[in-house]
């Protein structure tokens, strides 16, 4: 059987620290392991599907000059998605807005990775059958569990407590992603050190840069911002982590998410729509600051509730394995080609 060639078209992987990037090298990698498949890469060859992670117009014209193949564009994010990761001139981000729906529309497929966001299409216009759920993929080759020792090191080298109960918090500094709830709970649990790995991957044009960062270069006493962290060494920050808090406003299906559950770190997310599909109600959640500080005082002082949010982790893991994701993968790509 003639293998399908797929020409995955990014440029996601050359800013680093956010999560697009990590998904995209994450497909590609899934992906290119099937032998049913040949994967090129930002190429000029002919192809069975051009497969589009990112919205920039190169690739936008790309689709349009594909007639003869399939073209399917990944939808990372919504118009509604950038309202407080970036800022711009009111005309410009309109703009901008319009283009990404017009690119969504040209595409023959799209992919989510959430499957709310079908709705979300369909309001803008883009009909449900046109769409399909895959969730993303985090390899466990490249996350895992931590030994003692190992973890031991890890917190020697970032100079992070031994002995108190940490707090990770990770993904850009922006202020979709509830950077200054995280840092006014850190305010009121002095006893708990909090760790937000991450910067501003798209610099001054980050929505409330200036007061983020303010807030970056004038931490409270037990709160730490180590910056852009490389991807390749995320899993010495889950691991050092008892858990992770994810507080942001709106989200699609956070890598920082599946890169956790790997090393089994329990989850306390905001209470968003988004997760219950997806993440089958294995975490906490809260609405607001006063209950993420309660729900931390809980899951440092009760042990078995602290063992029960690992088990759910390691659970969520179970469950978006690499044969799982791969199998959609090959019925979606085989189904566009017949």
């Amino acid at each position: 059987m003639k293998k399908i060639t797929i020409n995955m078209l990014s440029s996601a992987d050359k800013v680093d620290g956010q999560g697009v990037g990590s998904a995209y090298i994450e497909q590609v990698n899934l992906v290119k392991s099937c032998d049913k498949f040949n994967v090129l890469v930002n190429s000029k060859e002919k192809s069975d599907i051009v497969h589009s992670h990112t919205v920039e117009p190169k690739n936008y014209i790309r689709m349009k000059r594909n007639r003869n193949g399939k073209n399917v564009a990944y939808v990372h994010f919504l118009p509604t998605t950038l309202d407080g990761s970036i800022k711009l001139p009111k005309f410009a981000f309109n703009i901008f807005k319009k283009y990404v729906i017009k690119f969504y529309n040209t595409a023959d497929k799209l992919v989510v990775v959430n499957p709310t966001f079908i709705n979300e299409l369909a309001k803008n216009g883009i009909k449900k059958e046109k769409v399909t759920y895959i969730p993303n993929f985090v390899s466990k080759e490249k996350f895992y569990k931590l030994t003692p020792k190992q973890i031991e090191k890890v917190k020697d080298k970032y100079g992070i407590s031994k002995d108190k109960f940490i707090v990770l918090g990770a993904g850009q500094v922006q202020t979709r992603k509830g950077v200054k709830d995280f840092v006014e709970c850190a305010k009121k649990l002095p006893n708990m050190e909090f760790v937000w790995c991450g910067g501003f991957s798209f610099g001054k044009i980050t929505d409330g840069y200036n007061e983020l960062k303010n807030i970056m270069e004038n931490p409270p006493k037990n709160v730490k911002f180590l910056g852009i962290i490389p991807r390749e060494e995320m899993n010495d920050m889950y691991n050092i982590a008892n858990v992770l808090f994810v507080p942001s406003y709106n989200e699609l299906f956070p890598m920082t998410i599946l890169e956790a559950v790997n090393s089994k770190t329990p989850l306390l997310l905001r209470d968003l729509e988004l997760y219950e599909d997806i993440l089958f109600g294995k975490y906490l959640k809260g609405s607001d600051n006063r209950e993420f500080i309660r729900l931390l005082k809980e899951l440092e002082s009760d042990k078995k509730l602290y063992k029960k949010c690992g088990k759910m982790s390691e659970e969520i893991s179970e469950y978006y394995s690499k044969e799982n994701v791969l199998k959609l993968w090959e019925e979606f790509y085989t189904n566009i080609v017949k």
